[in-house]
């Protein structure tokens, strides 16, 4: 039987964790960070190399990074891989923001992710994370947050890109959504 844990959810509006990653090179990065020229930040956790459709989301993301940077949207990606998956996966990838790796087990459950063992040892050699989508608006804050607990559920991007920018449209006041406790 696989280990099993009670999954925590963010919630939104709440600040993002304070979590670190390392970047192809061994450069550290706080996953919140919005790069400079930037007011937010979408965070996507992706399953790993080993994934096709993961592959196919992010290849999606990089047709948007234009439109997500007119907005200031800066992009993250990040997986479980290890540094050689990464570098190995980011040459089939062909996208230009950065991709970060090694998001540890805690840090996956800080995040509220489902998390997944292999099936095999030719899927992948680590637990990952199921796909999760986080958008940081320039307060620190969650904006947005999406998780699934398989590959086959994430947003659509023209539908994403589209909501980002009615949501950071100043004259639609629209609040950060679900925050009602019940």
């Amino acid at each position: 039987m696989s280990n099993q844990y009670r999954s925590e959810k963010l919630p939104a509006g709440s600040p993002f964790p304070d979590i670190q990653a390392t970047l192809p090179g061994g450069q550290q990065v706080k996953l919140a960070d919005i790069s400079p020229g930037y007011d937010w930040k979408m965070l996507v956790v992706y399953r790993g190399q080993h994934c096709p459709m993961c592959t196919r989301y992010l290849r999606q993301l990089e047709g948007a990074r234009a439109a997500l940077a007119s907005i200031g949207v800066d992009i993250l990606a990040i997986s479980a891989d290890g540094e050689a998956q990464l570098q190995g996966h980011q040459n089939e990838l062909q996208v230009s923001y950065p991709i970060a790796y090694g998001l540890s087990p805690l840090q996956m459950k800080t995040l509220g992710l489902y998390v997944s063992e292999p099936r095999s040892a030719q899927e992948t050699d680590h637990v990952f994370a199921e796909p999760g989508l986080f958008v940081i608006n320039s307060d620190g804050r969650l904006q947005v947050v999406d998780i699934s607990n398989n590959p086959f559920v994430r947003p659509d991007v023209d539908t994403l890109v589209n909501g980002l920018k009615w949501i950071k449209d100043p004259s639609n006041h629209y609040p950060i959504r679900g925050t009602h406790i019940l």
